[in-house]
């Protein structure tokens, strides 16, 4: 298969340039997480710092997995259904914290009884607590600070867990065990916000004795994983950000099937408005949208826009094809250089003979719809001179194709791919305290077919 980019001397600035933000560890399908195999973790409570992208430093109460420094969020647990976990939690913060795990019926906890008026075992001041759940249900699911919730979560104690099926292969991946529910390679996106007015009085707490730190909240900081935009975007586990490890720049392949998950940890209703297409939302907090046993996803529904409310998760299926997109993405029919077939003898979701209007994956530009096939871009673009550039612009309204570029332009995108943000549509949710652009915002990347995708 052959990967267009043209021309080679531009590809090459392109993807030195992209190399700078872009990580290359081996590619991956799999949420980055702390698998949890041996039925025990232990997390640790602890202060430390977040920065935000417009270069700020915020004090959080994080979680780590053993002894390192605390991250925000805290480890994503990566959990296998019908597994008994016992989660220890010591606590070197100075007053006491504690974890709630909505969705999971916690069946024992240290120390008891649980005093009255507290959700669940309390680790004090330099001591400990355990819990011990068992993973019933697959799905998504947030885990927080049942202690002072209001406060100790909006300073950053939370997390995600990821509960795999029964009977998961890794190689044909299900969120739910159900066919309906396959999906090509999944992403985490945990919503959250702050206020650094109130991390700052925590932090100084003696300047601000008998004061009441949540009474004047207003956000000014939203995080997609624990980073505000721009930084959403650049690779997991970077030595700069080494309390927020995860990343959220989504990469795929016209064909495949992302699998969203989407946590709102923080306090606001977040609405996270994915451009690109529809998706497909097939389960909330945990539990299939079914109607019964054997009727598969049959109460799903298509949104633009996840109205992510405020302690609930949300999976979700996205697809991209470039369907009826009105010109034949895959390259300039006038130029001999994109000349390419599209051969349509099977249905690619079934497998079974029978034309479905896409071509073939064996073709050399699989999921291209033959509809399209060898039609000119119907506008004439203005001259560069009269244009603005972005970061992901390749030059090219063509897949695959990098057009020369004003020297300093672009750089993102350096295999040519067609990109759309996923960001909140609350506007103000698109700035670092007042600066635009950042916070809740990232990108997905629909990368040429035969691209190796990088995370």
């Amino acid at each position: 298969m052959r990967h267009i980019i043209q021309p080679i001397a531009v590809a090459a600035v392109v993807l030195t340039a992209a190399l700078l933000v872009l990580p290359a560890p081996p590619a991956s399908a799999a949420v980055q997480g702390v698998p949890v195999t041996t039925g025990a973790i232990t997390l640790t409570a602890k202060a430390d710092y977040v920065t935000s992208a417009d270069g700020g430093s915020i004090q959080l109460w994080g979680l780590t997995n053993g002894a390192g420094r605390a991250q925000y969020p805290g480890p994503t647990l990566i959990l296998d259904q019908g597994d008994t976990i016992t989660v220890t939690l010591n606590n070197q913060l100075a007053e006491a914290t504690s974890l709630v795990f909505p969705g999971h019926d916690v069946t024992a906890c240290t120390p008891t009884p649980i005093p009255a008026g507290q959700m669940t075992c309390q680790a004090a001041a330099a001591g400990s607590a355990t819990y011990t759940f068992t993973a019933e249900q697959p799905g998504t699911y947030l885990y927080h600070s049942g202690t002072n919730a209001a406060l100790q979560v909006e300073l950053g104690l939370l997390g995600a867990i990821v509960v795999r099926p029964y009977g998961f292969d890794p190689n044909n991946p299900t969120a739910y065990g159900h066919p309906d529910s396959a999906y090509d390679r999944e992403y985490l996106f945990v919503l959250s916000e702050m206020d650094p007015i109130i991390h700052q009085m925590v932090e100084y707490g003696d300047s601000f004795a008998g004061t009441d730190v949540l009474g004047d909240y207003f956000s000014k900081y939203w995080f997609i994983n624990g980073r505000t935009g721009p930084d959403t975007m650049a690779g997991n586990n970077l030595s700069y950000l080494p309390t927020q490890p995860y990343g959220s720049l989504v990469q795929m392949i016209p064909g495949e099937k992302i699998l969203m998950r989407v946590v709102s940890a923080g306090r606001d209703l977040h609405p996270f408005h994915h451009h690109g297409n529809h998706a497909r939302v097939i389960a909330r907090n945990g539990r299939m949208l079914s109607s019964g046993p054997g009727t598969g996803f049959d109460l799903s529904y298509e949104v633009f826009t996840i109205q992510a409310v405020p302690g609930e998760t949300y999976d979700a299926t996205f697809e991209w094809t470039g369907k009826q997109m009105g010109w034949d993405i895959y390259g300039d029919p006038t130029d001999p250089i994109y000349a390419h077939g599209c051969t349509d003898t099977i249905d690619n979701t079934t497998g079974a003979a029978g034309a479905d209007g896409f071509a073939d994956p064996s073709s050399d530009r699989p999921w291209e719809w033959c509809a399209d096939h060898g039609k000119a871009f119907p506008v004439t673009l203005p001259e560069n001179q009269d244009l603005a550039f972005g970061g992901f612009w390749s030059g090219s309204p063509f897949m695959g194709s990098a057009e020369a570029l004003p020297p300093g332009e672009g750089g993102l995108n350096p295999y040519a791919g067609y990109t759309f943000m996923w960001h909140s549509h609350t506007e103000k949710e698109l700035t670092n305290n007042d600066i635009f652009p950042g916070g809740m915002m990232t990108m997905v990347i629909v990368q040429p077919p035969g691209t190796p995708i990088v995370e």
